[in-house]
Formats: structure tokens, sequence, C-alpha cells
């Protein structure tokens, strides 16, 4: 486990209502690392997931208990700014989201919001996002192109591009390649091999062999516990408990 952690959770519980989804959680996140969340459908990876960045408060009825630390900040504190703690972080969906506008103003956006008007500079960082997205040769000749042209493999590397132009820290993929094609697929996963480098990423993904290529540490739940974590190999080639070993095995899904 790495010795810094950038994500802390300490006793988290969150409810729906009367349904309790997550059960007294804790665990901490390592720092530039990949760490995937595993489990079967409905065990709570994406309403853990979810509380990250707190979209978990656009749900209707929820209410969260204990505590989420971001670089030691209690991101459910009373006077937490939301866009403060999002700004941190750059988030993938399932599904690609561009924003409906050119190519270039997609990266643009967030830099915009953030005050820079500088027009050769905006052009300079927006190239760079889109290289390091593994975009830029082949959009360079159509940056003010609507992005909803794109194929949906080349927006969900545009999000990417458009999430590292704020200069997060974490980014979050919430299954980012379940709506993409084997070799848009490949393009992500690789993107993230590299960018873990200098971020820590956390991805919830429900296709274990691509959990078992990508990440360094695992987090397996099961009806809204975490029952084992750990780095990859051990998980995977030793898992300490019964429900893990079962689930590694494909005994269940």
């Amino acid at each position: 486990m790495s010795e810094k952690s950038i994500i802390q959770v300490k006793n988290l519980s969150v409810s729906y209502g009367n349904h309790q989804v997550l059960k007294n959680l804790s665990i901490d996140i390592p720092d530039n690392k990949l760490t995937a969340i595993i489990g079967p459908s409905g065990c709570g990876k994406t309403t853990l997931f979810k509380t990250f960045n707190r979209l978990i408060d656009d749900t209707d009825g929820i209410k969260v208990s204990g505590e989420v630390l971001v670089n030691g900040e209690n991101i459910y504190g009373k006077d937490i700014e939301i866009t403060h703690i999002r700004k941190k972080m750059g988030l993938l969906n399932q599904r690609p989201t561009p924003l409906p506008m050119s190519i270039f103003d997609n990266v643009a956006f967030g830099m915009r919001l953030q005050g820079l008007k500088d027009k050769k500079e905006l052009a300079a960082k927006v190239e760079h996002y889109l290289r390091l997205a593994s975009l830029w040769d082949e959009l360079k000749d159509r940056l003010h192109a609507p992005a909803a042209a794109l194929s949906i493999g080349q927006q969900q590397r545009l999000c990417l591009a458009r999430g590292l132009a704020v200069e997060p820290e974490i980014i979050l993929g919430d299954e980012p390649t379940s709506a993409l094609d084997p070799i848009s697929t490949q393009h992500i996963e690789q993107k993230f091999k590299e960018l873990k480098e200098d971020y820590t990423i956390i991805m919830v993904t429900h296709i274990l062999r691509q959990a078992r290529r990508l990440a360094d540490y695992i987090v397996f739940m099961y009806l809204g516990e975490i029952i084992e974590h750990g780095p990859t190999d051990e998980i995977f080639n030793n898992p300490q408990q019964k429900l893990t070993q079962d689930y590694v095995k494909g005994v269940f899904n």
C-alpha cells in the first residue's frame, strides 16, 4: 500500500431512503496508482465512486454519513464548495458526453472558465491536452468541427482531454470503455497506463480482465461492503476471502 493516500474514506455509509447502499466503509486510495473497484451489479461500487466528487448529491433522497477526505479535507464538511472539489477530478462516464460545441472549444471550455483568455496560450494548451489524449494527429485539421461528429471512441478521448485541461489531481472513470469498440478501448487503456505516472486514477469496471490488465490496486465490493482490497496480484492470485476467491474465478458476477 502506498504511504500517501490522496483519498481516504472513513466510516462512510450511504442510504437511498430506507435502503442502505454502502455500509460503514473505510479505505485509503493510493496515490499515482490505478485503483479498480470491482464487484457484481448492485454491490455499491458506482455509489462509492460517486461519493468521491459528490455526484451522489444529485440523487433524490440520498443520505451520507462518515467522511471522504481529499488531500486531508473532508469533502462532506459543512462549508465545502463542491466546484472546488470537482476541479480536482477529471471524469469519464460510461458514455462520452462532449459539449455541444467544437472540438477546440470542448478542450478550452474549462480553461476559459478558470480565466484563461490569451488566444495563443489557449491554442497551445488545447494542442497539449489533445496530444495527451492521443487525438492531435487525428483532429488537428478539424478543430472547429462539432465534437458530436466524432466517433464514440474519439469522443471519449476528447472528454479525457477536456478533463485533463483543468489540471486535476485525480481521474475518475465510471466503466469508461463499456460503450467503446475494442480499438477505442485499447486507446483509453493505454492512456490510463501512461497517465497514472502523474495522476491518481480510480475506475469502476465490471470486466475482470480489464481490472487485472490495468490496475495496481483492487477494491472488491459485495452488497455494500468492501470485502477485500489490496495489490492486484494479491487479489487475483491469493485472495484471502472466500467471496473474493469465488468472484475472481467467475463463480458469480
